[in-house]
């Protein structure tokens, strides 16, 4: 017989307390296409779930190819902006702490 673990020992899971609507390459607005960044306290995670998205990053400048299995961190005030690479659905997920990947 093995014992229940406790409510304590369950790690921590963060859910976002607000998300997007799920946007394609021809709905995706295009405040997110152009820089701009999350908000003081607030950190975002990019969500592919179709297709794949260029996520560009500055300071440092860097990009990363998103896709379903591949998020993309955001952290608060961190300046951005993203580029559908073809057909693709995503949505942005927004916490008030660092989510869990």
């Amino acid at each position: 017989m093995s014992a229940k673990p406790s409510p304590r020992s369950k790690p921590y899971r963060s859910k976002p307390y607000r998300s997007t609507p799920v946007f394609d390459e021809t709905t995706l607005p295009q405040a997110l296409r152009s820089r701009h960044s999350t908000k003081a306290g607030v950190w975002g995670m990019v969500r592919v779930l179709e297709g794949r998205l260029r996520l560009t990053y500055f300071d440092p400048l860097r990009d990363i190819v998103l896709d379903p299995r591949t998020p993309g961190p955001l952290a608060p005030e961190q300046a951005h902006f993203v580029e559908p690479l073809g057909p693709m659905r995503m949505q942005v997920d927004f916490y008030d702490r660092p989510p869990d990947g």
